[in-house]
């Protein structure tokens, strides 16, 4: 659960500042005031019961707070970043997703107990799925490759492993002379590390602003020899740490993640971490004693001291939540950093390509795609085209479609998408080729994200959504399908690629026939695609045809509701039978859809036989098969990307399904029909050219 307010915060309504910042930057009054404080200019306020002073951390401009918390008696609070900050630093102008809201003190200043310490020194630790959720958070940050800042580059290498890694810091940084050590501190650790390894390679690590050149640090070229090098490079702090037979630190957070790395760092100064059985402390800790585990210093770090921020609800949130904003953020810089030219795409697709993968570096159009695809080699981008389209031969192409939590409004109507999938494999629909699709299902899943993925499932479940969340009226079935097995037939748009390649050849028709012959005493519903019954696609039935197969044809019936009432479902490819699979309804299939074949469905087509193979090969080994929750995630949370169009960000599937929900029950409407038409060919138009002003 979120830590909604500091500890002995019940009395405190008013947070009195002294500092611009508190007043300046947007993000951090709204995580105070979800925290539930009230904000006031301290030299214009008259200081009244329930207020508080506060102040950022040790900073400069701390003075002024506490000089005004001495004269009327109120105590002063304290703010900082929490051990998770954002992608970029905050002197680059990135807002923070969490803060620590100290009553008693500040992390890094020993000289004076803070929240964090007492947790750490009083609170049990002992509670069971706190220590599990410690373990898991641990494993997901390593595996996300998350640290404070997250501006490093994936690509680069660590040196070589098998050095002493040395920590660098910031000069004046108050967490150095807070922690009881200063710039001769630094040098002793160097000495130290030298003489402790006196035959191995030592490595200094930068502090990244001080690499960005915002602060200068304590090492730098006259600290080097035969065995020193400095790593500014921008490389993965994990990374680093991997590499790495001893880590040395004075105070740096590096030390608490080396902790987490499984390290027992030599610490010089006396960081919140030290003095728990967890680290070398090379200073006397009087105050701290108790022995911790890795998981109890991580539940107290990172899951009961901070205040984690979901900006896209505006409200506190878990520490699981607030990784899930941020894992989106990252993955669409990391994904994004080579740019993209994009061949022959349609212009009403233009504007929201250009919203979901160009904000790092502007995606650029073009109509030829062999001409195309020599841009993106000559620039080192990636070649984008839209499903199946052709690309040149020998060419590394990703295939760019539609997500399956799509959005309220038909793609056939011009209706923008929330989700959208790029695929470097294949594509998901394509049973003929390997996707990426395939590749995440044939992978085991954490017990974190398969928790998050029955969450989710629930959360749709509940609002009742589906890829298009067309709404429509509910069915009332007729007393003639009473005591008879009511099937679902779901009809699909003819010239779909997903029939084209996976469909075996069969039509809506032949789709029918089959259904009867397979349930000849059943109560047949007929599902016409909302595309054919809008009159923008190719897949209508005869009626002379319907009539000897189908009971009742469900003209424009909502999708969800539906499937409360079926028994089963029967389909080519359609993603309604994988609808039907989250809401516990059999399927049985004529082609091969990316949900055919894990043995989750009744499969009468020809399902590619490497997933045949796969789970054969998991019965060998004793493990079990993908079950439903695994494909949840593969396809509604690993595979796919979401763009959230109120705040124009990437976002986690959990915002898509906020905003689709509160659209279903009468939030703002998305507009349609011609004018959407104009609107989104003059987006796509202009999105072409996005590079002249980027």
């Amino acid at each position: 659960m979120p830590n909604q307010k500091a500890a002995a915060s019940e009395q405190v309504l008013r947070l009195l500042y002294f500092n611009a910042d508190f007043w300046q930057q947007k993000r951090l009054r709204a995580i105070l005031f979800a925290a539930g404080y009230d904000l006031a200019f301290g030299p214009l306020a008259r200081p009244r019961a329930g207020d508080a002073v506060v102040v950022w951390g040790k900073s400069p401009t701390a003075h002024r707070g506490e000089a005004f918390a001495a004269r009327h008696g109120l105590p002063v609070w304290r703010v900082e970043d929490a051990f998770v900050r954002s992608i970029n630093l905050g002197r680059a102008g990135d807002p923070p997703l969490g803060l620590l809201i100290d009553p008693v003190g500040v992390h890094f200043d020993f000289s004076h107990p803070s929240r964090l310490e007492q947790i750490l020194a009083k609170d049990p630790l002992d509670d069971a799925p706190l220590l599990v959720r410690a373990k898991q958070g641990i494993a997901r940050l390593r595996a996300l490759d998350i640290s404070k800042y997250n501006m490093h580059d994936q690509g680069l290498a660590p040196p070589q492993a098998g050095y002493v890694l040395v920590v660098d810091q910031t000069q004046g940084d108050a967490s150095i002379a807070h922690s009881g050590a200063d710039a001769a501190r630094f040098t002793e650790m160097l000495e130290a590390a030298r003489s402790e390894h006196p035959s191995a390679r030592i490595v200094i690590k930068t502090h990244p602003e001080t690499a960005r050149g915002y602060r200068a640090g304590h090492f730098g070229a006259k600290d080097c020899d035969a065995c020193t090098e400095i790593l500014d490079a921008n490389i993965s702090p994990w990374a680093v740490l991997e590499g790495a037979v001893a880590v040395y630190t004075v105070s740096s957070q590096l030390g608490l993640e080396a902790i987490f790395a499984g390290h027992r760092p030599q610490v010089f100064g006396a960081p919140f971490y030290a003095g728990w059985g967890l680290s070398d402390d090379r200073m006397a800790l009087p105050r701290r004693g108790r022995k911790l585990t890795r998981a109890q210093l991580f539940a107290a770090s990172h899951l009961i001291a901070p205040c984690w921020f979901n900006p896209f609800k505006g409200a506190l949130c878990s520490f699981e939540e607030m990784l899930d904003v941020l894992e989106a953020a990252l993955r669409a810089r990391r994904e994004d950093g080579a740019g993209y030219v994009s061949a022959n795409m349609r212009a009403w697709k233009r504007g929201r390509l250009q919203a979901v993968y160009g904000p790092n570096k502007p995606l650029v159009f073009m109509k030829n795609t062999q001409k195309a695809a020599l841009r993106a080699q000559a620039t080192g981008a990636r070649l984008m085209v839209w499903g199946m389209a052709n690309a040149p031969p020998d060419t590394p192409v990703l295939r760019v479609e539609d997500g399956l939590l799509r959005s309220s409004g038909l793609g056939a109507e011009l209706t923008p998408p929330l989700s959208l999938i790029l695929d470097d494999l294949g594509i998901y629909y394509d049973p003929a080729h390997p996707s990426r699709f395939e590749a995440l299902m044939m992978q085991p899943i954490a017990d974190d994200a398969r928790a998050r993925a029955q969450v989710l499932l629930d959360g749709l479940r509940s609002a009742g959504l589906s890829k298009y969340n067309l709404g429509g009226a509910a069915l009332t079935l007729p007393d003639a399908a009473k005591d008879r097995t009511v099937v679902l037939v779901v009809g699909q748009v003819t010239d779909d690629a997903s029939v084209l390649l996976g469909g075996g050849g069969r039509s809506n028709l032949d789709l029918l026939c089959a259904a009867r012959t397979v349930h000849p005493n059943g109560f047949m519903i007929y599902k016409p695609h909302p595309d054919v019954e809008a009159g923008l696609r190719l897949g209508a039935v005869a009626a002379q045809d319907l009539a000897g197969l189908a009971d009742l044809v469900a003209v424009r019936a909502d999708a969800a509701k539906l499937l409360d009432q079926v028994d089963v479902v029967f389909t080519l490819t359609s993603t309604y039978g994988f609808e039907a699979l989250l809401r516990g309804v059999p399927v049985t299939i004529l082609g091969a859809p990316f949900y055919a074949g894990w043995g989750l469905t009744h499969d009468l087509g020809d399902v590619p036989q490497r997933r045949r193979d796969h789970l054969r090969s998991l019965d060998q080994k004793g493990l079990p098969a993908p079950d439903l929750i695994h494909l949840t995630h593969t396809a509604l949370i690993a595979y796919p990307r979401y763009f959230d169009p109120i705040t124009r960000q990437p976002c986690p599937p959990e915002v898509a399904l906020l905003r689709l929900s509160n659209a279903k029950q009468g939030g703002a409407a998305m507009p349609k029909g011609a004018m959407l038409r104009l609107l989104s060919k003059a987006q796509g138009y202009c999105a072409s050219y996005a590079h002249w002003w980027r």
